[in-house]
């Protein structure tokens, strides 16, 4: 199986880099939507219809797809032999982040479900600022895996 994984490591590195930037995409736009959707259209009404099914495809086809593809890959470039120095720091950093970007993903997930039943308590402001936690996530894992502190 090892053998295997070394020989597709380009495919694999290539596919992970793809549903991350995927992922990416999906987490730094969703809360966005949030922001219009609360600011612009309230709770109800036919803008709040349209907006809410923004939020759930791209929740839904885009996001959650593309981290279980991030994941997978991800854990296809973890058993490939060579790959990860067990004795650095910067493995545990990077699956650290993953896993609370992983709860951010989850988070907004439940945010979009409160969308879609009117229950939002969340602010337009509120959103903004939690639109950074994917930034400061994404810094330290490039950071930790290129640096490989």
């Amino acid at each position: 199986m090892s053998d295997l994984l070394a020989l597709a490591y380009p495919w694999i590195k290539a596919l992970h880099i793809i549903s991350v930037i995927s992922w990416m995409a999906a987490l730094f736009y969703l809360p966005r939507l949030f922001v219009h959707h609360i600011e612009k259209a309230g709770l109800s009404g036919s803008t709040h219809d349209i907006f809410t099914l923004m939020e759930f495809k791209l929740a839904t086809v885009i996001m959650r797809p593309a981290m279980i593809a991030t994941w997978v890959f991800g854990l296809a470039l973890v058993f490939t032999p060579g790959i990860v120095d067990w004795t650095a720091v910067w493995p545990y950093t990077k699956a650290a982040c993953v896993i609370a970007m992983s709860g951010f993903n989850d988070w907004l997930m439940a945010r979009m479900r409160e969308f879609g039943e009117g229950k939002n308590k969340l602010t337009g402001r509120q959103y903004r600022l939690l639109n950074e936690v994917p930034t400061v996530l994404m810094i330290l894992i490039v950071v930790s895996v290129v640096v490989k502190f």
